[in-house]
């Protein structure tokens, strides 16, 4: 992240007007494709670090039940998508003016196939990784459970520091980023899974990519929206970190009838016993 800032402010990048000449040079389909192929490549190389280095099963980093909870996944999935596609065609019939119709056919098919097959794998290597990966073997090593909360939380968060919509929006959006990796980790802690998340993420990001785009945000698409409006950030920040977010985690809390939240929110990690590797 420093590296990645230093560069940029050396340069003097300008990361939207960037993406705006690559997209006028290739076609946003391909932009989107060449973005997303680096994750696939990431997913592997974690998927095979703890396959090799650590002799665990891909179960361990996603869930600590007998087997991966796939209804967990499609609950949220469904939750979080139906939610997003309601939302912006209420906003949309709201104030008509700031959208305009996008959808072209033929290359929102080509969108929707390059979607289908690799937000999920994008998402997914987020998720394992930093609610997986990161937040195990942190906890481990703080031999708690607030450290790695918190901590992947701030990095999650911090990775989309360099994202146009901050540039175009200001600071203040990253309490949402943040405030987005804290939902994203409780979830996993008090689901002791990683279904929940991985759902929830890839549903934002499937359906923000095929629904609505804008000149000014990380994913410019050949969506069947595209805003047209002067975005600001204010107040409104904070009402999926303070009203939505809550809402998500009140259903999910009863539906999965979470108890002990502050057990498993900031208590103790034992160390874990050794085993012997387990076949993959």
């Amino acid at each position: 992240m420093a590296l990645n800032f230093v560069f940029i402010e050396m340069m003097d990048i300008d990361i939207g007007q960037v993406m705006q000449e690559e997209i006028a040079r290739k076609g946003s389909n391909r932009v989107l494709v060449e973005n997303l192929l680096a994750f696939v490549i990431f997913l592997a190389g974690l998927f095979l670090w703890v396959k090799y280095v650590h002799h665990q099963p891909i179960k361990a980093l996603t869930t600590s039940r007998k087997k991966i909870d796939w209804s967990r996944f499609w609950f949220v999935f469904i939750l979080v998508g139906a939610f997003s596609i309601i939302i912006t065609l209420l906003d949309y019939f709201a104030n008509p003016e700031d959208y305009v119709v996008n959808f072209e056919l033929e290359p929102f098919l080509y969108l929707l196939l390059i979607c289908v097959l690799l937000i999920p794998i994008q998402t997914s290597f987020e998720e394992y990784f930093f609610r997986g990966y990161l937040m195990q073997g942190l906890g481990i090593l703080a031999r708690n459970r607030w450290v790695p909360l918190i901590f992947t939380s701030l990095v999650f968060g911090g990775l989309h520091y360099f994202n146009p919509e901050v540039t175009k929006l200001g600071d203040i959006i990253m309490i949402h980023y943040i405030g987005t990796g804290f939902m994203l980790g409780i979830i996993t802690l008090m689901d002791e899974g990683l279904e929940l998340a991985l759902g929830f993420h890839a549903a934002n990001n499937l359906i923000t990519a095929l629904l609505v785009t804008a000149d000014w945000t990380a994913f410019q698409t050949n969506s069947i929206l595209r805003d047209v409006s002067e975005p600001s950030a204010g107040w409104d920040v904070f009402i999926p970190v303070l009203v939505i977010y809550p809402l998500f985690l009140y259903i999910m809390a009863r539906k999965y009838k979470w108890t002990n939240w502050k057990e498993k929110l900031t208590g103790k990690v034992e160390k874990p016993v050794e085993l012997e590797p387990e076949r993959f």
